[in-house]
């Protein structure tokens, strides 16, 4: 029915029984994890009170049809409550001049859409930033709790794709790109052959 107000779909609750002891503690997932370098995003979307926005390093395609993307956020997130009660949003995917706009979005306490940061509301309602070019905008259809984060699939409504820059990474505690990023310290073993 044209015009009709989508409920968002509800949190799923996706638990299991806990092993008898934990298989690695929080402080080495977090450091083996340190040097898996990804790819910066800024995801927006509104809230309650306004314009809300969150860095994350999480995002992934994943699935083309239909087109889905994943991503995940803390659940003790300033951006959290927001998320669960969102029907849209917009990942805008940085290019190696947006490193301030990542630290902006990735700081607490701050206004994180304040001067310099241009940004505008698309006609659909969601806040996009004016300087990224590329992001894709997407409908929230699965927010999933996972341990102490949110899981969160959206189905990919529109796109902008302005130039292909070079993508800005995150690694080992620092952004920069695939150049700066210094060579592996362990020699690397042989290519995994490919799956298909």
């Amino acid at each position: 029915m044209a015009g009709a107000v989508r409920e968002p779909r509800p949190v799923v609750l996706a638990r299991r029984e806990p092993t008898a002891a934990p298989t690695i503690d929080p402080e080495t997932l977090r450091r083996v994890f340190r040097r898996h370098a990804a790819g910066v995003a800024v995801v927006t979307l509104t809230g309650p009170a306004g314009p809300v926005g969150f860095t994350a390093t999480s995002v992934a395609s994943l699935s083309a049809t239909p087109p889905l993307l994943s991503l995940s956020l803390s659940s003790t997130s300033s951006s959290a409550p927001a998320m669960l009660t969102a029907e849209t949003l917009v990942v805008h995917l940085l290019s190696s001049d947006h490193e301030e706009i990542a630290r902006r979005f990735a700081t607490s306490g701050v206004d994180r859409f304040a001067p310099p940061v241009r940004w505008r509301v698309l006609p659909t309602g969601e806040p996009v930033l004016s300087d990224v070019a590329v992001w894709l905008r997407a409908r929230i259809e699965h927010r999933i709790a996972a341990g102490e984060s949110y899981l969160v699939v959206a189905e990919v409504v529109d796109s902008q794709l302005d130039r292909a820059d070079e993508p800005l990474l995150y690694h080992d505690g620092r952004y920069g790109t695939i150049s700066d990023m210094p060579a592996p310290d362990a020699t690397p073993g042989p290519e995994p052959a490919p799956e298909g």
